[in-house]
C-alpha cells in the first residue's frame, strides 16, 4: 500500500522518505486502538481493579516514619587556618569566582584536600556556623583552610591560626 502510494505522488527520495516515515508513525499510532478493539471491546476488569487500588492506596495511612535528627560530624581534624580576600594580589585572574564557579561570600572556603561542596564547621571561631568548600589553594598547600573575608583588614587581623574543624558529610 505504501509503495503504491509512494508511486502516485512523485516526489524527491527525500520528500518520499518523509511521507513513508509519516504514514508509518500514523499507522503505529493507531496499533494500540486496533489490537484492543479486535481483542474484547470490554474494559479489562483487572487493569481497571489495579488502578482503583492504587488510588486508593495513596490515601491510606501508613503511620509516621521516624525522623532522622541531626547528624553530628563525620569526623574532626587539626588544620592550619587563614583567610583571603577577591585580591588580585592573592587570587587568579578572576578575584570573585571560586574555584567551583560560585561567587566569593561570607561562609566560602578553600581547602584542597576536601571535595568541593564539603560542610565544615569551626567551632571554637565560629560556633555553629557552615561553612562550604568551594575554592581551592596553591596546590603546595595541603592540611590547610583558607576563609574568604570581604576586607582585606579582617583578613589580616585573623592571621594563622591552628584550628579543629568538624567535617560534615555532603549528603
Amino acid at each position: 500500500m505504501i509503495t503504491t502510494l509512494l508511486r502516485v505522488i512523485k516526489k524527491s527520495p527525500i520528500e518520499s522518505a518523509l511521507i513513508t516515515l509519516m504514514l508509518l508513525i500514523l499507522s503505529y499510532g493507531m496499533l494500540p486502538y486496533s489490537v484492543f478493539a479486535a481483542e474484547n471491546s470490554q474494559p479489562n476488569t483487572a487493569y481497571v481493579a489495579m488502578q482503583i487500588e492504587a488510588m486508593q492506596n495513596s490515601f491510606r495511612s501508613y503511620g509516621s516514619l521516624p525522623e532522622a535528627g541531626d547528624r553530628g560530624p563525620a569526623y574532626t581534624m587539626q588544620v592550619s587556618a587563614t583567610a583571603y580576600n577577591s585580591l588580585p594580589g592573592q587570587t587568579d585572574d578572576t578575584p570573585f569566582t571560586t574555584a567551583s564557579g560560585t561567587t566569593t561570600r561570607h561562609g566560602v572556603l578553600a581547602a584542597n584536600f576536601l571535595p568541593i561542596g564539603t560542610r565544615i564547621k569551626i567551632p571554637e571561631l565560629y560556633g555553629d556556623e557552615v561553612f562550604i568548600v568551594e575554592d581551592r589553594m596553591n596546590a603546595r598547600y595541603w592540611y590547610k583552610v583558607d576563609i574568604w573575608m570581604e576586607s582585606y583588614q579582617d583578613a589580616i587581623n585573623f592571621g594563622h591560626k591552628n584550628i579543629t574543624i568538624e567535617v560534615y558529610p555532603t549528603s
